[in-house]
């Protein structure tokens, strides 16, 4: 298979590093649905076996164990490399600080080599991190952030940045196909309930009746997508010519004091919130500039935030019975 060529994705096999992890196991199960050969390649640091446990004896999906900071060869043909593992919530990458960065610099690379060497494509999961805390709102794909490189943040909020400055040096050097998504505040089933993030912090409030960990005054926006539409995003993204970066994300803004209501509402348990002390380098605003995806892609965020949390909030509850 030649570069900038994709088979159908019932012929394809698909790579998915972090494929063990939230948006990785969705991508697993939509590409196998799809009727892909699958093999997801995932260290465990912060995916979960669990995750992809009802794939694991489907003839088309294998499970490598694998750190992809060290070299990583896939026997025969792969017709995309999709690259997903990072740790990817602030409790994760303040713990793991290293780890973040050389999943970033190095994964990226490694990943970047095994789709050069199989004339594969390959799609970066970059994020909107890469905004850092906007000057500019929404953030539109033009705009270069503001982002402090030396702050606890930075280890990821840079890991990213030099994820696509490497991809689209590999897709000017080397002719990779190339595909860069930056990523807004996604949510849905096999998030990590101890995540940290806002919608798992909430929602284990919430279920247990506790206030909800609101940071700051809760005036900061955010803009979150069911992880449902944002697999769509991701489809419509590799099986599309636009190279990107591409904003994938709502652009249906909320703050977190208006968030922790409507996850109140999808708990039915209304204990109220707590101000906690804002993190350092908290963005204060972020909302895409979601043109390109709509009019290019053809595709939008648009399962609304209420109907997304009933459906998380029930996946939570079966978690905590189990």
């Amino acid at each position: 298979m030649s570069a900038g060529t994709l088979r159908p994705l019932e012929d394809a096999h698909v790579v998915i590093t972090g494929g063990a992890g939230f948006l990785g196991s969705h991508l697993c199960e939509r590409f196998h649905a799809e009727g892909s050969r699958v093999t997801a390649v995932d260290n465990l640091l912060t995916g979960n076996r669990d995750n992809v446990a009802h794939l694991l004896d489907e003839p088309r999906f294998r499970l490598l164990e694998h750190d992809v900071t060290t070299h990583l060869d896939i026997d025969g043909d792969v017709d995309a490399v999709l690259h997903f593992a990072s740790p990817a919530s602030p409790i994760d990458y303040l713990r793991l600080p290293i780890q973040t960065l050389k999943v970033g610099a190095l994964g990226t690379h490694n990943m970047l080599g095994l789709a050069l060497a199989k004339g594969a494509r390959f799609l970066l999961a970059s994020t909107s991190e890469v905004y850092g805390d906007p000057l500019v709102h929404p953030q539109p794909e033009t705009y270069w952030g503001n982002v402090n490189p030396i702050g606890p943040r930075g280890v990821y909020d840079e890991a990213k940045r030099f994820a696509e400055a490497t991809t689209f040096a590999y897709h000017r050097s080397h002719g990779v196909d190339v595909r860069v998504a930056r990523i807004f505040n996604t949510y849905g089933p096999r998030m990590r309930t101890e995540d940290g993030r806002a919608v798992p912090a909430f929602m284990n409030a919430a279920l247990e009746g506790r206030p909800l960990p609101v940071h700051g005054d809760g005036l900061q926006t955010r803009s979150l997508s069911y992880v449902d539409d944002m697999v769509d995003g991701f489809v419509a993204l590799l099986t599309h010519d636009e190279v990107g970066p591409v904003n994938l994300g709502s652009p249906f803004e909320v703050t977190m004091l208006q968030l922790a209501e409507v996850v109140q509402d999808a708990c039915g348990s209304h204990p109220g919130v707590q101000l906690h002390p804002r993190p350092v380098d908290d963005p204060q605003v972020r909302r895409p500039d979601a043109t390109i995806a709509r009019e290019r892609l053809g595709w939008e965020a648009t399962t609304p935030l209420s109907v997304g949390l009933a459906r998380t909030a029930e996946w939570w509850r079966a978690q905590q019975k189990a």
